[in-house]
């Protein structure tokens, strides 16, 4: 997702009176930029020169060790002069390390919010919102074979990814026990059961 379309994204959330917590990706450049350079100068310094709030959790799962640390800074107002992000409160810092038998695994992300809660609380926004997208993936890999798609130039990914999530969308509007494979593929077999879905 494009810095712009992200922005627009943000804007529509806030103009709801609602909040965000969204990813940094190497697309929004310079913001993205700012926020690592940023926290990463203040972690080496152990955040002696703002204030941050903190919450690490600690999970054992399948013999897998897993470590997430959470932290946030909302002390960011050249942040925000800089950017003019809608809504913009904080910053956030997840640092991952997973550990299984001698490999370790390690990686860092950031994020922007708008909201001014602590660490904990942005620690569950987020997962709850991984596992929001975790389970569109699988429901797009289970159903449309997302993962075996190779169409890669241009528009194209984006616009294809759009008509399969629209199609979803579709699928989850008709009533019935069948799962989301099985209306695919009786939507394929028969006009009937496509027309009724298209109709919703």
């Amino acid at each position: 997702m494009r810095g712009g379309c992200q922005r627009d994204i943000a804007a529509k959330i806030i103009s709801k009176q609602a909040d965000y917590v969204l990813a940094l990706k190497g697309n929004q450049g310079a913001l993205r930029k700012d926020t690592e350079l940023y926290m990463k100068e203040q972690d080496a310094v152990y955040f002696a020169d703002t204030t941050v709030t903190y919450h690490e959790t600690v999970e054992k799962s399948h013999g897998r060790i897993e470590t997430r640390k959470v932290t946030v800074c909302s002390d960011i107002e050249w942040l925000k002069a800089r950017h003019n992000w809608p809504g913009l409160e904080s910053i956030v810092m997840v640092q991952y390390c997973a550990t299984l038998q001698d490999k370790t695994r390690s990686e860092t992300r950031f994020y922007i919010s708008s909201m001014t809660c602590d660490a904990e609380a942005h620690a569950k926004a987020i997962r709850d919102h991984r596992g929001i997208e975790n389970g569109l993936h699988w429901v797009m890999d289970m159903v449309f074979r997302d993962d075996e798609c190779r169409i890669r130039k241009g528009n194209a990914p984006a616009n294809f990814t759009t008509i399969k999530h629209a199609a979803s969308n579709m699928l989850r509007s008709v009533k019935g026990t069948q799962s989301l494979r099985l209306k695919r593929h009786l939507a394929a077999w028969d006009e009937d059961p496509l027309f009724q879905i298209i109709q919703g």
